[in-house]
Parts: structure tokens; sequence; C-alpha cells
């Protein structure tokens, strides 16, 4: 009767001090059947699922993102259409994620637009040490206060703290880069004669030129540059049409990076020879005589003062 059971516990076993949530006693909790996934399966870490400032439509929502295909849409317009919930609960499950730098919203820019994307990490304490390009709402900006690492999986990782986007500086020094020097235009010919009114009418013709391909839109310095070239080919004897079809004819037709490059290439390399050498120039030309009238049929005609009678009267002379 008085013998002591040493398997019992003496008195209720309090939680852990690191995890207050889970106890030491398993007998009445969940017990996982789990089989082996080899396909269509993704793996997320419990620093998501266990988050303890998430919401269960946030880590549910994380859990959805991350397991989508690369390419998939992620707005609020398409997680609407697939989940029951609203676009305000949506919304804002998605910001407690990016809060949090499980999600991260880029801004690029393409050709006329600027395009938004959605980037999902998996882990965003390893994510902080990225740089990202033109982000909106990234918490792993430049100048962002360092990521402590979490002590075990179960413990969610600190939030950063988010700073203003510094202008582009070299690390350490404070001082901007100096941008890159634009490299030179190729060399165009040069005319023989640099007559103002060559010029002129050389520079009138490049400026002309966009109305032919808009993409041809010269500045102030490339037209100057290039003024010469076409000079060149107008005191060859070439007509300003011609060289303006020679200019914006087989243009390719990808965004031209920089027109006034392929012009000056085009000046170069399709200069059309020299002119032939012109005709020795011809004698004077006979004198004209004044009209007077034929003594003999007193018809008017055209003779030196030393004729007196018409060309049909000198024929008839002579034959009698």
């Amino acid at each position: 009767m008085d013998t002591q059971n040493p398997s019992a516990p003496p008195r209720a076993q309090s939680a852990p001090a690191d995890n207050p949530t889970r106890t030491r006693r398993h007998g009445g909790g969940i017990i996982h059947e789990n089989s082996r996934h080899t396909t269509r399966f993704v793996v997320i870490g419990n620093h998501l699922v266990q988050h303890k400032e998430l919401s269960l439509l946030a880590i549910g929502l994380g859990c959805h993102l991350q397991s989508l295909p690369t390419g998939a849409g992620a707005d609020i317009k398409t997680l609407t259409a697939r989940f029951p919930e609203g676009s305000t609960r949506i919304a804002a499950a998605l910001r407690e994620l990016e809060a949090h730098g499980y999600l991260r919203r880029e801004r690029h820019r393409t050709t006329g637009r600027i395009v938004s994307r959605t980037v999902s990490c998996n882990q965003p304490h390893r994510a902080a040490h990225r740089e990202p390009a033109d982000t909106d709402g990234c918490p792993d900006r430049q100048g962002a206060a360092p990521v402590r690492q979490p002590h075990s999986a179960e413990q969610p990782p600190a939030r950063p703290e988010r700073a203003p986007q510094a202008h582009p500086q070299r690390a350490g020094t404070g001082i901007r880069p100096a941008p890159r020097p634009r490299k030179a235009l190729p060399a165009v010919p040069q005319p023989s004669c640099t007559a103002p009114a060559l010029l002129q009418q050389a520079t009138d013709l490049l400026i002309t030129l966009r109305r032919r391909d808009p993409r041809l839109l010269l500045s102030s310095p490339d037209t100057a540059h290039l003024a010469p070239g076409v000079a060149a080919w107008l005191e060859r004897d070439v007509a300003p049409t011609a060289v303006r079809h020679a200019l914006t004819t087989d243009l390719p037709d990808d965004p031209l990076r920089r027109p006034a490059a392929l012009l000056a290439h085009r000046l170069t390399a399709q200069l059309p020879p020299p002119p032939p050498f012109g005709a020795a120039p011809a004698g004077a030309p006979p004198p004209r005589h004044e009209v007077r009238n034929c003594d003999g049929c007193d018809r008017g005609f055209r003779a030196p003062e030393t004729e007196d009678r018409c060309r049909d009267c000198r024929a008839a002379g002579s034959a009698v």
C-alpha cells in the first residue's frame, strides 16, 4: 500500500522555456502519417509555417506562392479568382509576407513601360544579402540593418528595418562613379570645299531624315559631325534625293541604338567616286549677222556685209 510508483511523475511538467507552446507530453498531441513524396512537392521551412507573427491566411498564402512555378500569376486579381477570400484580405496577407521578407516586388524597365514582378523568398534571412535593382517594398534594400540569424529552425527571422534607397555610390567612399565616356562616332568624308551654303544644305538634308524614319532623329552634335560627309556627296554631283535614299534605304528592323554611327558608316562605305572631268569648253559661238535684203529677190537674209545676195540667188547665178 505504501509502495510508490517510480515511473509516475511527481507533478505536472512545465513547457520548455524556448517554446512555451510545446509541451513535453506527446500522448494527446498530433500524430503524423507521412509518405515520401516523389513528384509534385515543395520544401517549405518551419520558420514560415510556424511563424508566430504571421496570420494563418498569410502563412497559407506564403505556402501557396512558394509552390507556384516560375512565371505563374501572383497578383491580387489572380489570387482572388483562385481562393474564396476577398481582395482585401489577400492584399493584407501579401503585405504581411512582404513586411517579414517572404515576398518582394521588383520593378523592371522594359521597352516603353515598367513591369512589376513578384519574387517569393523561401529564406528571407539569406535573401537579405542580395541587392535588388529598383525594388518596391523589398525589405532587403541597400542600407538596411543587418538581419540576425535565427538560433533554430523554429525561431522566426528578425524583421529588418527599412531604409531609404540611396543613390548608387561607390562602397565606402561616398563618391558617385563617373559615367562611362561615350564612344566617338566614326570619321566621315571631308569635302574639298567648305562653303557655308554647301554645309547648310547638308545640314538641312540630315534634319529632314526623321521625316522618312522617326528613328533617324539626330542631336545637334551628331548633325554637325555628319554634315561634312553629306557635303562630300553633294560636291560629287550627287542629287540630294539620291543622298537621302542611300541613307534611309534598307535600315534594320531592330531599334537603332545609335543612328548617327550607322549614318556615318554609310557615308564612308558608300561614298561615290568623283565625277568625270567635263568636256573641253566649245569655241566661241559664230557671230550673228544683221538682217539685210537680197538685191536679186528682195528677200531678207543674214549674211556678212560682203554678201548682197541670198543663198538661192547665189546658187542660181552660179548655175547660169
